[in-house]
């Protein structure tokens, strides 16, 4: 659980409407520009090389650095290998001692405050000044935070920066953009020509040339080392690549995928010491590069997180994050923000710090399609998460619910059977529990909760499991938990179509829940488990195909199961062997009738359902589609959904604005953070009735139960289904229905 500080500060941004509206006002925007900057490039290619480049410098650091020294040394300049924050503060201050340095102006460093150089130096009488015009905004208020990587003051309206400006000038200020931006540059143009040393971090290492690549939009980098005497460049490890042409790349992803230009405003390339002048002559500025590990190294050892060193530091990862837009950079609480920021956290501070803000990752995978490092971000969280039970254990509730229920299915299983024969003083016979008592009453706030049926799935198959006249197959059917014991007439919808086309299908009774929870909590122990449990079940079907409606229960079945038992010969060769089986629904459909030349309302296989009323089942119905995380990010199949239902007669497909952001369930994330799950819901709900859609359709459950819970509180006529229960519908062999 997030400690109590954690979750105040997640408190007191949420309540900051200034910084919400902004964060989204950019993040609105900027999605439709960095598409528009990426138009007609082939990005995924562009993203591989770059990838592959930062990958082969992360396996030889030590090689690069070596060289880069020698090259940077080979024309006057010098460099210090600090292995860690105390080392590399401390060779800055003697440098700056030995040239009796009282004033130094920083531009471009995120290294500089990983160390915390400022407060270092003004302990010592020694006055850094921020000249990047929002980190000298904040500089100026003492206590604030960046709330983004790229763009830290983003969330300050021009009246806050107005009333600082006043109170550091001693005399009235407007809220006047252009008038501040005077001010700042008069301002600030003192404190370079006072200056005794310029400090800097670096975008770019080119190891055989020595040189540094600094990318900024407002040129002050190129002020702050260039007028003082002294420039001390501090550059992290990951910064290192072998050869110059290596910055072609970087350079055209960095302020595409930053902020959505086409070209950073100022490109510099420092290569050893240059002229300055230096008070009554000119003369070569001495040059001091800082080789930064601290924590770099032994991430570049570490098989699996030595990924996050391809990072290139543009933020796009934080501004397509639904999470990040509502609670910004100043929640997480170090230099590094956003999910990438919680793994380099890890390595750069501690793992201590970084277990409050790893928890904050959806799981929605948006920064993983737009990174333009190629870095799996949220399969790395899940992989943190798991060092970070594995050091401080699970939370007391999760090991209870995870260890003592869910691996338990037979419990499991007993315990929602008995809660369905209880749960009527809170479900009032309705199919929906409105509102819960006491502290479980956050649960059930904005967004309606399922009953639990009264009959689950898995009571219901054997009258489900009609004969086939010569199957074209014999299917597994996995249901996953949300199926099973909520929404059984999902099920029933499978069992109708796939009946229709001609497939027998069977429901293994020992199948229980995926470990989807297991694993996004970063319970290892409960989620292997889980997955023998599973493999044995669905190998007992003896089925050619395991097929499923749930995305999330797909993944695990495909993805995880082999991750989990890889090593384990045995069991690792029949989940890949399971894997192999596994589809969804929707996809299944999409074969089956492709292999038979038709659309899936045509006549079919004998067995399955015939309509009752075929003029019924095809009276028009305006449907919008919401794509499914995993289903779209991970199994590629948004596209193919959409054909599924534009193929039926009489449905009309109308797409609603961000079709493919999140809902905000997260499966147990609404539970756990339900103050940030509920707006990221309400937006996406805001979009599904301005579509005009009657009917939502999606194909994942735990997404049906968000949205339906939603549309509940707010008494909207519209209909959230399944893929599955339109089909079945529209073939007249619709299931019961709950909504």
């Amino acid at each position: 659980m997030a400690s109590k500080e954690f979750r105040e500060r997640i408190k007191k941004a949420l309540g900051n409407a200034s910084l919400r509206g902004a964060l989204e006002r950019f993040a609105d925007s900027y999605v439709v520009a960095r598409e528009q900057v990426y138009a007609g490039r082939d990005f995924q290619a562009l993203r591989e090389r770059i990838a592959a480049i930062k990958a082969d410098a992360a396996n030889r650091y030590g090689e690069l650095a070596d060289e880069f020294a020698r090259a940077v040394e080979a024309r006057g300049g010098k460099v210090f290998r600090a292995q860690d924050p105390a080392s590399a503060r401390e060779y800055i201050y003697q440098v700056a001692r030995e040239h009796g340095v009282t004033d130094v102006v920083k531009s471009k460093s995120f290294a500089s405050e990983e160390i915390h150089l400022n407060e270092y130096l003004e302990e010592r009488g020694i006055h850094p000044h921020e000249t990047d015009l929002a980190e000298w905004i904040l500089q100026l208020m003492p206590g604030e935070r960046p709330s983004h990587m790229v763009m830290p003051a983003i969330h300050l309206p021009k009246e806050e920066v107005a009333r600082v400006f006043s109170r550091y000038l001693g005399e009235p200020v407007k809220p006047d953009i252009a008038q501040m931006v005077r001010i700042a540059r008069r301002e600030l143009r003192k404190k370079f020509l006072s200056a005794g040393m310029g400090i800097s971090g670096a975008n770019i290492a080119v190891a055989e040339t020595g040189t540094i690549v600094i990318c900024t939009n407002e040129g002050n980098a190129r002020l702050t080392t260039t007028v003082p005497p002294v420039h001390v460049a501090i550059v992290g490890y990951e910064k290192l690549v072998p050869r110059m042409q290596d910055v072609v790349p970087i350079l055209e992803a960095l302020p595409r995928s930053g902020t959505a230009q086409p070209a950073t405003s100022y490109v510099t390339m420092i290569t050893g010491p240059v002229p300055a002048w230096l008070g009554d002559r000119e003369g070569p500025k001495e040059l001091h590069v800082v080789l930064l590990d601290n924590g770099r190294t032994a991430m570049a050892a570490d098989p699996i997180f030595k990924e996050a060193l391809q990072c290139i530091r543009c933020a796009s990862c934080t501004n397509v994050c639904p999470v990040f837009q509502l609670v910004s950079g100043q929640v997480y609480g170090y230099i590094y923000s956003g999910g990438i920021g919680s793994i380099l956290t890890s390595f750069f501070n501690s793992l201590e710090d970084a277990a409050d803000p790893q928890s904050l990752c959806l799981g929605c995978r948006r920064c993983a399609e737009v990174c333009p490092a190629n870095i799996n971000i949220p399969d790395l969280i899940l992989k943190l998460r798991e060092k970070v039970v594995a050091k401080q254990g699970l939370p007391a509730t999760y090991r209870i619910v995870l260890h003592g229920v869910v691996a338990k299915p037979k419990l499991m299983h007993g315990l929602l059977r008995t809660a369905a024969r209880l749960q009527g003083p809170v479900t009032h016979g309705q199919p929906f529990i409105r509102h819960l008592p006491l502290f479980f009453s956050p649960l059930a706030h904005g967004r309606s909760l399922p009953a639990i049926a009264r009959q689950p799935l898995r009571d219901r198959a054997k009258q489900l499991e009609r004969p086939v006249e010569n199957p074209r197959l014999r299917a597994a059917f996995y249901s996953g938990c949300v199926i099973d014991f909520a929404y059984p007439e999902i099920g029933e919808a499978v069992y109708q179509v796939l009946g229709r086309e001609g497939v027998e299908v069977v429901f293994p009774q020992g199948q229980a829940c995926c470990g989807a929870p297991a694993t996004y909590s970063g319970d290892r122990e409960t989620a292997v488990k889980l997955a023998k449990i599973n493999i044995a079940a669905l190998e007992a079907a003896q089925a050619e195909v395991v097929v499923t409606a749930c995305p999330t229960c797909a993944v695990a079945l495909k993805e995880d199961f082999p991750k989990l038992l890889a090593g384990n010969l045995a069991w690792e060769k029949r989940a890949q062997a399971l894997a192999a089986k596994v589809k969804d629904f929707t996809q299944l459909v999409s074969e089956l009738t492709a292999q038979a030349g038709r659309i899936l309302s045509a006549p079919a296989a004998a067995g399955g359902p015939t309509p009752a009323s075929p003029a019924a089942c095809r009276e028009p119905i305006r449907v919008t589609y919401h794509d499914s995380c995993h289903f779209k990010r991970h199994l590629g199949l948004d596209q193919v959904a959409r054909q599924v239902l534009r193929d039926q007669p009489g449905v009309e497909l109308v797409e609603m604005k961000e079709s493919d952001r999140c809902c905000g369930f997260g499966g147990s994330y609404s539970i756990k953070y339900p103050e940030i799950s509920l707006p990221i819901l309400e937006r996406k709900l805001k979009n599904i009735m301005d579509s005009g859609a009657q009917v939502v359709a999606t194909d994942c459950p735990g997404c049906v139960l968000q949205l339906r819970g939603g549309l509940d509180q707010r008494h909207s006529p519209l209909q959230v289904k399944h893929t599955a229960e339109i089909l079945a519908a529209r073939l007249g062999a619709n299931p019961k229905d709950r909504t």
